[in-house]
């Protein structure tokens, strides 16, 4: 708006004569005035009756001021110049206000506005600051979660493979006791063939001799043999394995020959 206000130029040419065109005319008003408040004494010099002369007073006074409420009403507005060139230079001068009171309003919004862009960065900089904050928390608490989730799970594991190792050696205990048990049985029940009764050829040529195994050999060759390989459980049947002994393991149901081939068997599988 600055911009498009030109500065108005004050028209020193026609001041002179202005200034002095009002100043005759003030002098008219001024002697018009006067002989008013001539009159005005006049009329206040009339001697009133003393029984009442303030109710009188009030009265004159407000016929004065009818009177002069009457004149105001009549007259139209009356402009302070006629001459244009008058006219034209208070127009100018008043454009010239205008402008001024305008520039000062203008350089205040822009003022205000700035204030308003700097306060509205610094709210928008105190956002961001708070989101990232906000961000970084929720992170904090989501790696907070997962740590505790971690070490739960590994407190869990933790006892759970405690537990499982202590069943194990709970488990190995108990099988020392029945291998143990077994042997007492086995020896008892199931002596080693004696030392005599080696196996013999039936050619009378001498060969070497092959040591019988006990019933105790003969049966953890069949479970290492069942556990280590369970696709292929069966073990050959040599010399070394005493002919009661496997009749005995056969005929009570706890190994079994292979259906093929009568030089193999197996341990009975109990957990099928």
């Amino acid at each position: 708006m600055a911009e498009s206000l030109q500065e108005i130029p004050d028209d020193s040419v026609y001041y002179a004569d202005a200034k002095e065109e009002i100043l005759d005319e003030c002098e008219t008003v001024w002697k018009r005035m006067k002989e008013c408040q001539s009159k005005l004494k006049f009329l206040e010099t009339e001697t009133l009756p003393k029984s009442n002369a303030k109710f009188s007073l009030s009265i004159m006074h407000m016929k004065a001021l009818t009177a002069e409420y009457n004149q105001w009403q009549k007259r139209s507005p009356e402009m302070i110049s006629t001459n244009p060139d008058i006219l034209l230079s208070l127009g100018k001068k008043e454009l010239q206000k205008v402008k001024d009171d305008l520039e000062s309003v203008l350089s205040a919004v822009q003022l205000k506005n700035k204030n308003l862009e700097e306060d509205l960065k610094r709210e928008q900089q105190w956002y961001e600051e708070q989101k990232q904050l906000i961000d970084t928390l929720s992170r904090t608490q989501e790696e907070t979660k997962n740590q505790v989730e971690r070490v739960s799970n590994k407190s869990l594991n933790t006892r759970a493979f405690h537990e499982q190792k202590k069943k194990i050696l709970q488990l190995k205990i108990y099988k020392k006791k029945l291998l143990t048990v077994l042997e007492e049985f086995l020896e008892e029940h199931f002596p080693p063939p004696e030392k005599g009764g080696s196996a013999e050829k039936k050619n009378s040529q001498e060969e070497p001799v092959v040591q019988l195994k006990p019933l105790q050999d003969i049966l953890e060759i069949l479970i290492d043999k069942s556990v280590g390989t369970p696709h292929e459980p069966y073990v050959p049947i040599d010399d070394s394995f005493w002919p009661p002994y496997l009749e005995l393991l056969l005929r009570h149901g706890i190994a079994q020959r292979h259906p093929e081939n009568p030089d193999r068997m197996r341990l009975e599988a109990f957990h099928g």
